[in-house]
């Protein structure tokens, strides 16, 4: 069995499809599905069952899972950025994370992990997957220092060398509806179009940039379940590591792509920044994914323009989720 904490989110329901497409279904799905449209994430794909992350967390203290138990991906957090009750962050994102990682690990369970590039904070101690670096990293907000305190702990106590811990960088694609706020801009663009016929993006405040001209690095959902299943097929590999593209583009760049794909000519207002995230605003962020290569993951990644393409003309347009269940 394979466990996906996580399962009914954005990347945990992408992995599960993709699980699928090798012809797994023997995965336990575990998440909190509250009152938003989540579970829609989950129709189209197959598994064995379902479990509530806090019953999840019971069977695992109380050893109440059946063996055998190949890996566990946990993916499950929560990820909002504007997140502002650290002591809720800690317990979901941390120390929820501490314990599977002791109990996967003494049951020599394979065991991946999502941290986060919001680890990295503004890019100024760079973007290295390399974990000797990471106590001089200086996440921007809570959401990433949660992360951060993981890997942290993770290195400190030698478990970072049983386990793999995967840095994901600006994923965008099929599954992310239900995010709200969190969403990408992808998806928000999208929006704006139909609804506006125009996108808005934020000013630039250095000179260094134009409007728009700040740069991300964006990875479609698709290549970062991908990645994400290589460390499942290496089980030697431990650490942290990088999931992006490792080639940085422009807003204007994603923009421009999703009124192509929609058949449209770009309508682009600059519009300004409020001031209360200015001073925590990335303008640049690159995965240096060196390392993931040098493991022996020599897949090519979707280009922007192509993912783009695929996201909006074979599931926005057409209202359809991942899977074919």
């Amino acid at each position: 069995m394979i466990i996906v904490t996580g399962g009914a989110g954005f990347i945990g329901s992408a992995l599960i499809a993709a699980l699928n497409k090798r012809q797994i279904a023997d995965i336990l799905v575990v998440d909190r599905l509250d009152s938003d449209e989540k579970w829609k994430n989950l129709r189209n794909l197959s598994f064995a069952d379902y479990v509530e992350k806090d019953d999840f967390l019971e069977m695992v203290l109380e050893n109440k899972l059946s063996p055998p138990i190949e890996a566990v991906f946990h993916l499950g957090a929560c990820t909002s950025t504007t997140e502002t009750n650290a002591s809720y962050l800690i317990k979901n994102n941390y120390e929820y994370t501490k314990l599977l990682a002791q109990w996967a690990t003494d049951a020599n369970i394979r065991f991946i992990y999502a941290s986060s590039a919001a680890t990295y904070g503004d890019g100024s101690a760079g973007f290295s997957d390399d974990e000797s670096q990471i106590n001089k990293l200086r996440p921007l907000n809570m959401y990433g220092y949660s992360k951060q305190l993981f890997d942290l702990w993770a290195r400190r106590t030698n478990l970072l060398k049983k386990i793999a811990g995967l840095k994901y960088f600006n994923v965008f694609g099929p599954n992310e509806y239900h995010k709200g706020d969190m969403q990408s801009f992808v998806l928000k663009a999208f929006k704006q179009i139909n609804a506006k016929g125009k996108v808005g993006l934020f000013k630039s405040y250095k000179p260094e940039f134009k409007d728009g001209g700040q740069k991300r690095d964006f990875i479609y959902v698709k290549d970062a379940a991908d990645m994400t299943l290589f460390f499942l097929d290496n089980r030697q590999l431990t650490g942290l590591f990088n999931i992006g593209t490792g080639q940085p583009r422009t807003w204007n760049d994603l923009v421009k792509a999703v009124f192509a794909a929609m058949d449209k000519p770009p309508n682009i207002e600059y519009i300004e920044m409020p001031e209360s995230i200015r001073s925590q605003y990335q303008y640049f962020t690159e995965a240096d994914i060196a390392k993931l290569r040098k493991a022996g993951y020599d897949k090519k990644t979707t280009s922007l323009e192509d993912a783009i393409k695929d996201y909006v003309q074979n599931y926005l347009q057409k209202d359809e989720y991942l899977g074919s269940r």
